[in-house]
């Protein structure tokens, strides 16, 4: 399945979003304002050249209003990328940090909304937040690696929220054939137009184990799950060469 177009949400659902990422945060000065609006539109404008194509994803999207909701796992350095070959409603699990704020509007702009917090800052609240969104019908985004890394740990966030929602972890990998990488510490990866932009999912993981001691010892087992993933993805992008 390729895409090549804009991914877009309603006016209203995108104004809904945007307000709840600053919920309860310090007023932004206006410098600050304009750059996040600015980024939001440079990377929908950048995003519409890119040539998508996504692999695993359709029992996913076939799914009925009523059927289980799942956890998305990816590395914090591939958000931009795997919001935009998103096609269903979701709650991505964000920073409260300033950076955090840039890429709540971001994501925002391709109707996806934010629950906003981290493991250092917020972070009860934010994981009881997933939860309550999972079991109310609606599917949760982690970077279990984020948001200060170190890059491609596997934060046992991710699994507790599973876990308590009784939900399944999709992993999802990306691969870019041309891609700018910055200097943090996650090498965000922001594809170059007209990259080919290769998105995969994995199979649905159930979180089972005694309880939730339990199955935070598992987060080597994901991050080497979420590791192979990435490489099925770079995997399909030879192939369609």
């Amino acid at each position: 399945m390729e895409t090549t177009g804009a991914v877009t949400a309603s006016p209203a659902r995108e104004a809904r979003i945007t307000l709840a990422a600053d919920a309860g945060a310090a007023p932004l000065d206006i410098r600050t304002r304009v750059l996040r609006w600015l980024a939001g539109w440079l990377v929908f404008a950048l995003g519409s050249t890119w040539r998508v194509r996504a692999h695993g994803r359709h029992e996913l999207l076939a799914r009925r209003a009523e059927d289980a909701r799942v956890v998305w796992t990816f590395w914090h350095g591939q958000i931009l990328m795997a919001a935009w070959a998103h096609r269903q409603t979701a709650r991505a699990m964000i920073s409260e940090h300033r950076d955090g704020g840039m890429i709540a509007d971001v994501v925002a702009r391709l109707g996806i909304g934010s629950i906003r917090g981290s493991s250092s800052r917020g972070g009860a609240r934010a994981l009881l937040e997933a939860v309550r969104v999972l079991r109310a019908g609606e599917d949760v985004a982690v970077t279990p690696d984020g948001p200060r890394g170190p890059r491609h740990s596997f934060a046992p966030g991710a699994l507790i929220v599973a876990y308590r929602a009784q939900c399944a972890i999709v992993p999802i990998g990306v691969h870019v054939d041309r891609v700018w990488r910055l200097g943090s510490w996650d090498q965000f990866e922001i594809p170059k137009p007209f990259a080919r932009v290769t998105v995969y999912y994995g199979a649905p993981i159930p979180v089972t184990g005694d309880d939730v001691r339990a199955v935070s010892t598992r987060t080597d087992e994901f991050a080497a799950t979420l590791h192979a993933t990435v490489a099925r993805a770079a995997t399909l992008a030879q192939e369609r060469r």
